[in-house]
């Protein structure tokens, strides 16, 4: 067997192979993230994995599978589950979750407390393997007794993966996952699952996990009523025009005075003038301002 029958889509110097910037196009039309060639590599690796999956020879090839095949919708969302993995763990950004609690609470608590409905919705959008929602789960529930007496908790957790998805309800983590966890919340939220720990049923009753792509404009417009959105690290794979649109749904799905927290190496700078940067105690969070007369949307 020939290193070209071995390696079917090495790439070589030179101009990106066409068939491949197909590709990269259509991942971009369809899930708003873009490969700059000098990212191409990454994602000509994660395509290889696909081909040799489907026994497939070439990039052309390739692309027909994911573009004129009768299974092209499953062989596309199973190529965005090569290149969307993600690495998180629980209590990743303490200092987030502290301004979350002692602070952000409090104050959709003061506003919201004059509603019929005591309801707080919190997004975790690009959930990945689930640890960020379950995270802010386990905080809600250390404020059932306290603050949010009488009060229902509502978890959004979505992520394009399928495959992170099914991590995430499944709830079993290993030791890299759960590193930041204190012996409080690792005896009172978990329970042994061999090596492993597992999500106990409380904190999980709060958390509603589904796939959703942030570029489907039709699914985004729907995730109204929001106090709070979580999107850190997600961003990052999308150019400014996506970055626009989704922070865009993110606008209009918040409820008046909403918190929008990004990565830590994150900003709205050159994005999006609708929401006013404030700054937390080691932390910073986007609140969705009044729009100004005449229009006052993303820049």
């Amino acid at each position: 067997m020939t290193s070209a029958a071995v390696h079917p889509v090495a790439l070589v110097e030179g101009p990106p192979d066409p068939e491949l910037t197909r590709i990269r196009d259509l991942i971009y039309q369809v899930a708003g993230i873009f490969h700059p060639d000098n990212k191409l590599r990454l994602l000509n690796d994660r395509c290889a994995r696909r081909m040799k999956e489907r026994e497939v020879k070439t990039l052309r090839e390739y692309f027909q599978c994911l573009t004129v095949h009768p299974s092209k919708q499953a062989e596309l969302i199973a190529l965005l589950n090569e290149i969307t993995i993600g690495e998180t763990c629980f209590f990743r950004n303490q200092p987030q979750l502290d301004a979350l609690r002692q602070i952000v609470i409090p104050k959709m608590l003061e506003i919201k407390s004059k509603l019929p409905f005591r309801r707080l919705r919190i997004w975790s959008a690009g959930c990945s393997t689930g640890e960020e929602p379950y995270t802010l789960s386990m905080l809600l529930l250390e404020e059932a007794t306290g603050r949010l007496k009488d009060w229902t908790a509502e978890i959004l957790a979505t992520d394009l993966n399928e495959r992170s998805l099914s991590h995430a309800k499944n709830a079993v983590y290993g030791a890299y996952s759960t590193r930041n966890l204190s012996p409080y919340y690792k005896q009172k939220y978990f329970a042994p699952a061999g090596e492993q720990l597992e999500v106990q049923p409380a904190p999980r009753a709060s958390v509603n996990f589904n796939r959703l792509n942030l570029s489907d404009d039709a699914r985004m417009t729907f995730m109204k009523g929001l106090d709070v959105i979580f999107c850190c690290n997600v961003l990052i794979y999308f150019d400014l025009a996506s970055k626009r649109r989704v922070i865009q749904h993110f606008y209009n799905d918040l409820l008046p005075h909403g918190y929008l927290f990004l990565g830590h190496s994150e900003s709205l700078y050159g994005v999006s003038d609708d929401f006013r940067l404030v700054h937390l105690p080691g932390a910073t969070a986007y609140v969705k301002a009044e729009r100004k007369q005449g229009g006052g949307g993303g820049v």
